[in-house]
């Protein structure tokens, strides 16, 4: 009960951002394609309401996602982001009337109970309120450096699964450094007020975390299916996640033993984020 509050708030925030994946690859669909970076790409989508619709549920994801994370630990409410994907498809099969086959609702069974397992025998805990630059500043150059290697190795790929899987890979480690310093921005929030929050670099410095994890989405939804972006994505974004909570804020997770029910739940979250991927409802039905 101790994280009913986190949880809660990281669920809204999943779902949110559920919706948004839906609006925004309609959105980014509908414009005209573009086989290398192109920042004009939000000009074009900031004529589409459908986008701008998305991009009120990020702002709603972004909110509960604070909330979330200025109470629970990252290994914990970052995972939670694992369910994006089948509410995703959930929310499409709504929009587009189309019923999801057996097979795909015992794939979202499986996502579920993997992500349960693996939380519930990793039990995430712990972990320091602030992180001191001397942590930040490798895990930064890391980030930025990986995110800048799989970006510039999708944008050398014609429109394609691997394309699609190295801007969805990139995309996933730009939104858990957003996470990461968004916690660490509420912590500061928390103790120093509005006026500390609004001069400290984690605020500026998880915005344009943010903003570059949007311009990659959009050009991994442009880059090639669903199969190859989403599950790098999904996947990256919670062990990305897991990994700067346990180094940056020194979260704990069970060992021992409990790491075989670990490997199981992940094990049951890769099949069926992989199957989901690759049979689930097309997005860009959902238009």
């Amino acid at each position: 009960m101790v994280y009913l509050l986190p949880v809660l708030f990281a669920l809204l925030a999943a779902f949110s951002n559920a919706l948004a994946t839906v609006l925004q690859r309609r959105a980014a669909l509908s414009v005209p394609q573009s086989q290398g970076f192109r920042p004009g790409l939000v000009l074009d989508l900031l004529r589409r309401p459908v986008w701008l619709g998305g991009m009120l549920a990020v702002v709603v994801a972004g909110v509960g996602q604070a909330v979330a994370l200025a109470t629970g630990p990252l290994s914990l409410v970052q995972p939670l982001f694992v369910l994006e994907l089948p509410l995703a498809l959930l929310l499409a099969s709504l929009l587009t009337g189309n019923r999801l086959p057996e097979a795909m609702w015992l794939a979202v069974g499986g996502v579920v109970v993997g992500l349960g397992v693996a939380l519930a025998s990793a039990a995430p805990d712990g972990g320091a309120a602030n992180v001191p630059l001397d942590r930040w500043v490798p895990a930064l150059a890391a980030c930025g450096g990986v995110t800048v290697l799989l970006a510039g190795a999708g944008l050398r790929r014609p429109v394609g699964k691997a394309r699609a899987g190295c801007l969805g890979a990139a995309t996933a480690v730009c939104y858990a450094l957003t996470a990461g310093l968004m916690k660490d921005s509420m912590q500061v929030l928390d103790s120093d007020g509005v006026v500390g929050f609004l001069t400290a670099w984690q605020t500026y410095g998880f915005a344009v975390a943010g903003v570059c994890a949007v311009l990659l989405l959009e050009h991994a939804m442009q880059g090639g299916p669903l199969v190859a972006s989403q599950p790098a994505l999904t996947l990256g974004d919670a062990t990305v996640s897991l990994l700067l909570g346990v180094v940056l804020y020194r979260e704990d997770v069970r060992g021992h033993w409990w790491v075989v029910p670990q490997l199981l739940g992940v094990a049951l979250i890769v099949v069926g984020v992989l199957h989901l991927a690759r049979r689930g409802v097309d997005l860009r039905t959902a238009q």
